[in-house]
């Protein structure tokens, strides 16, 4: 039975990522739900105690022990350049499964081409310590300023010369007209610990149960299983062909000359897999998604 001593502090992080996170817990196996205008929401699993927090600031929660373990964007941890234990980097985001940007834009018509252009001027971004850091190990004097919000219609309403922001499609920057001069970092979102909750054997112990689950989650979206009869003497033919994530499992039907194959595969190789084993004789074929592939 778990303590309250025990009991792990989670941190879920509020606003994009708020819902794929809350999805992504789901099919791991924990069913997360919020109340309204409440920072702690009820989630099915006795040992663990959910608050709702900024991804912005979960770092420095987590750092100081108000949080055992949070989920945020790895750009966080380094803005401030928090004393955590990265458990695993998790690639998912509200829009996508690739990691996000941050970048460096200007008005499309611009002179600026290089950050070295940008000697002298104003930039504007939340990410603003790291920004700091990037240009001063580059020599470029800049002056940086923190953004509230809105920060692509600074260059547009000339209240800054570049700005430093994230991104996943580049389509919201473009959309303002504004152009990419440099790429400063890949950032995906992270599952950190609290250094003295990561060496508590209990607390270590779910929160690396919760790595796996979510891991194997996120593996399994990418991925279908295919069932299919086959004839016995068209095995080879088709083993030939299958690209499973592993070694298929094959099965005799009873009493009869078929046999009953089943595998792993991407997601992306159906639309053409399908055809081709019809083709070469598989039969009944089955495709079903999966929760988790650990």
């Amino acid at each position: 039975m778990t303590t309250p001593n025990d009991q792990l502090k989670l941190g879920i992080p509020k606003g994009s990522l708020q819902d794929a996170t809350i999805s992504l817990f789901a099919r791991s196996g924990w069913k997360i739900h919020l109340h309204s205008r409440n920072y702690f929401p009820e989630i099915n699993d006795p040992a663990i105690n959910c608050s709702i927090c900024r991804a912005q600031e979960m770092a420095r929660y987590v750092e100081a022990g108000t949080l055992d373990a949070g989920l945020t964007g790895k750009d966080w941890v380094m803005e401030y350049e928090s004393d955590v234990h990265v458990v695993s980097d998790l690639v998912y985001s509200k829009v996508s499964s690739r990691p996000a940007r941050w970048i460096l834009a200007v008005a499309g018509d611009s002179p600026y081409r290089r950050p070295e252009d940008l000697a002298g001027k104003k930039i504007s971004t939340e990410l603003v310590n790291f920004t700091k850091r990037y240009f001063q190990a580059a020599g470029i004097p800049v002056e940086v300023e923190f953004s509230w919000g809105a920060t692509e219609a600074k260059v547009v309403e000339g209240l800054a010369d570049a700005i430093v922001e994230v991104t996943e499609t580049g389509s919201t920057i473009k959309a303002h007209g504004l152009r990419i001069i440099a790429e400063m970092m890949q950032t995906n979102t992270q599952l950190i610990a609290n250094k003295a909750a990561w060496a508590n054997p209990v607390k270590r112990a779910k929160i690396e149960q919760i790595d796996m689950l979510l891991k194997g989650a996120l593996r399994a979206e990418k991925l279908v299983g295919l069932k299919m009869n086959v004839p016995q003497a068209r095995v080879d033919d088709i083993m030939s062909v299958l690209p499973s994530l592993t070694s298929p499992t094959v099965a005799h039907l009873l009493n009869s000359d078929w046999m009953s194959v089943e595998i792993v595969v991407e997601e992306n190789v159906v639309r053409d897999l399908i055809p081709d084993l019809v083709q070469r004789g598989a039969e009944g074929i089955i495709e079903y998604s999966l929760n988790k592939v650990i």
